[in-house]
């Protein structure tokens, strides 16, 4: 599937988070998006109208479309799988957004399948690649903070019912703030620390149902089947230990994001953004010194950029399906612990991604 110029791109899922991968890889020199698939095909239609792609329609507009080699998957969760699978079939390669499955056993077949049959896997999320985290790394391999020893990692928040449309799947399984936002946190702490060994966490929750607040459904009630917040205790394999609070039952949105060496502790921006600044307090020092201002080159479909241009280069991409089953395999981990009151190991591993070039553009024609 190796070829030259840009890399021919598909979307099957046409829901709140496709506007911002169209409007990031229909600019980008080295993609271009070619169909809009959804089960609802009007649906597909609309979005592809909106952006000028020229093909739309049910799922089968993007499997079936021979110029496309990378399908974004952006449906819910609970069908991340299968429709990775579908593509996999159709051999094309495939970017999920996160998380990569429900399960480890469905994570694991998926990317064996991929290996199979010579196909890539990529999955969200890409903010790790941002200008932000990409100076975190930086800095930190500069000794900023002397040797990184613990990390401290905070987000409490309302709730996605008080801004998303249909926010009914962010409170099932696949999601609650672990799933849903803990990828973020979780793939920026592997960049510094390494794989995970073993958790230990408690989870609660605050309401059994919950009132959808905006757009056209709103008034109605779901139910929330999986943890509210979720508390956890993450050890890594290089000896490095992470608290980490994630709740969407707070009345105060609060985002505290540390991480603390022999020397010093940084402060970094949010993992669920692309830029933001990196500060330092130096033991001994009385105020927080700026070390890195940065601003997002982009922001989510850089992944899927990264990944059409490693096709096209033949090299290794970086938000790989590997790095995702970790994570996975942590949050996997995570909930096992926080119902069985038991520290949980995590047996999988993987290696930090390969940083991007200091010039990285993704505004450039590379390929």
């Amino acid at each position: 599937m190796a070829g030259a110029g840009p890399v021919g791109v598909g979307l099957i899922g046409a829901g709140v988070i496709s506007t911002t991968y169209l409007e990031n890889l229909n600019v980008f020199p080295d993609t271009r998006v070619l169909a809009v698939g959804d089960l609802i095909p009007e649906a597909a239609k609309a979005r592809a109208a909106a952006h000028l792609v020229p093909a739309a329609g049910g799922v089968e507009a993007v499997l079936d479309h021979p110029g496309i080699e990378i399908v974004v998957n952006l449906t819910i969760p609970a069908a991340h799988a299968e429709v990775a699978e579908q593509a996999i079939a159709a051999g094309k390669h495939v970017w999920n957004e996160k998380p990569l499955t429900l399960d480890r056993t469905r994570g694991q077949a998926l990317l064996v399948a991929a290996e199979t049959a010579g196909v890539r896997i990529g999955c969200a999320p890409d903010t790790f690649l941002g200008s932000g985290l990409q100076a975190v790394n930086r800095v930190i391999a500069d000794g900023a903070i002397g040797n990184p020893l613990t990390a401290l990692f905070l987000m409490q928040q309302p709730g996605p019912d008080r801004w998303h449309p249909n926010p009914g799947f962010l409170f099932q399984a696949g999601g609650g703030p672990l799933f849903d936002i803990g990828p973020y946190y979780l793939t920026a702490l592997v960049q510094i620390f390494g794989p995970v060994s073993s958790v230990a966490a408690v989870g609660s929750t605050a309401r059994e149902r919950r009132v959808i607040e905006t757009g056209p459904k709103a008034g109605e009630e779901f139910d929330v089947t999986v943890p509210s917040q979720t508390a956890a205790l993450v050890r890594f394999r290089s000896g490095q230990s992470l608290t980490l609070l994630l709740s969407f039952d707070s009345a105060v949105p609060r985002i505290l994001l540390e991480v603390t060496g022999s020397e010093a502790t940084l402060q970094l921006p949010d993992p669920n953004t692309f830029g933001g600044d990196v500060q330092v307090h130096r033991w001994g020092g009385e105020e927080w010194e700026t070390l890195a201002e940065t601003t997002a080159r982009s922001s989510r479909g850089i992944g899927v950029l990264d990944l059409a241009r490693a096709i096209r280069e033949n090299r290794p991409h970086r938000a790989t399906g590997r790095l995702a089953y970790h994570v996975l395999d942590v949050m996997s981990a995570i909930a096992e612990s926080a119902s069985s009151a038991a520290f949980v190991s995590v047996q999988s591993t993987v290696e930090p991604a390969e940083p991007l070039p200091i010039d990285w553009d993704p505004l450039a024609a590379t390929v």
